[in-house]
């Protein structure tokens, strides 16, 4: 079964320095039939503005990974952490007994885009933690490249949560498959282009979630490149 979340009944704000969509409720954002899916809980896609961001804010008991599709996004944490994560890498955060941030775009000229995602880990009051990896796109073009795993295998960055995290870049007529287990689910996120997934049509910004399905297959279907993220869920 596959049910699909159009890019434009995505839950939208533009605040000016800050245009955002999101997939799952979120702030001010409430739709009670989507909250997330399985551990899945939060996707944002976000493009702040020159010299713009989130000044410092708290979070906690919650996986954070950051995946920036253009321009550059400076992080920085109460764990004394500091970087500019840019496209190809992937941030993971967790938050657990209580961290402090802030996030942005330094700068002036070049809008930074990027996904913020959220993961509900497997246990309260974990020892906050991070990680920021590099991704070529040799790994992901016409592949499936693992970016996020419970055990950090293959050189993800690790999550405390049964969730395996998959990007792709599709060319037009590529195409990967992904034999998704018993009892296990997938959250397909289009983030840039166009896509066939089994069968069915997906443009940049559409998700789906999909259940009973053994094998996942997604085509590249135009001209532009298409990335998609591909979420393993128990």
């Amino acid at each position: 079964m596959i049910a699909v979340r159009k890019a434009d009944e995505r839950g939208h704000f533009n605040h000016g320095w800050l245009n955002t969509y999101h997939t799952f409720s979120f702030a001010d954002y409430y739709d009670p039939k989507f909250m997330g899916f399985r551990h899945l809980r939060v996707i944002n896609e976000d493009r702040v503005v020159p010299g713009e961001g989130f000044g410092t804010h708290p979070h906690r008991d919650m996986e954070i990974i950051s995946y920036v599709l253009e321009g550059g996004l400076a992080h920085r944490d109460s764990m004394g952490n500091g970087s500019t994560i840019k496209p190809g890498e992937v941030q993971r955060m967790t938050a657990g007994t209580g961290i402090t941030h802030s996030e942005f775009n330094h700068s002036e000229d070049e809008l930074v885009h990027f996904l913020q995602i959220w993961i509900t880990p497997n246990a309260r009051g974990l020892t906050p933690g991070y990680e920021q990896k590099f991704y070529p796109e040799a790994e992901k073009l016409g592949k499936l490249r693992l970016v996020a795993s419970p055990d950090g295998k293959d050189g993800s960055v690790a999550i405390n949560q049964d969730v395996q995290l998959y990007a792709t870049l599709l060319n037009q007529g590529d195409t990967v498959e992904y034999k998704l287990k018993p009892e296990r689910y997938s959250w397909v996120q289009v983030v840039r282009g166009e896509v066939e997934l089994n069968g069915r049509t997906l443009q940049a910004g559409d998700g789906a979630a999909l259940s009973q399905e053994e094998v996942i297959t997604l085509s590249g279907k135009s001209d532009a490149r298409a990335e998609v993220l591909l979420f393993d869920l128990a």
